[in-house]
């Protein structure tokens, strides 16, 4: 829930760097739940459920990523044209 709470609540803000900040703040999240995730293992949660939440979490990571730098690419592009 926090992942998708700092994407929402980023996307609430005035300005893109203000969203990207907050897309930070998702990833960070998201390095959470994976902490947690392999705490999960270590007390003997299923290894199928573990895998499973581990490649969702790398997809989820690589998105916020990619997006990241589309919107940074965009606000370079955007600086540029004002000048």
């Amino acid at each position: 829930m926090s992942v998708a709470s700092n994407i929402a609540e980023g996307n609430d803000r005035e300005t893109t760097k203000e969203f990207i900040r907050f897309l930070y703040v998702a990833k960070g999240s998201l390095a959470e739940l994976m902490t947690q995730i392999e705490i999960g293992k270590e007390i003997g949660y299923s290894s199928d459920d573990y895998e499973a939440l581990k490649s969702s979490c790398v997809k989820v990571g690589n998105m916020l990523g990619a997006f990241i730098k589309t919107l940074k690419a965009q606000e370079i592009k955007k600086s540029q044209s004002k000048n």
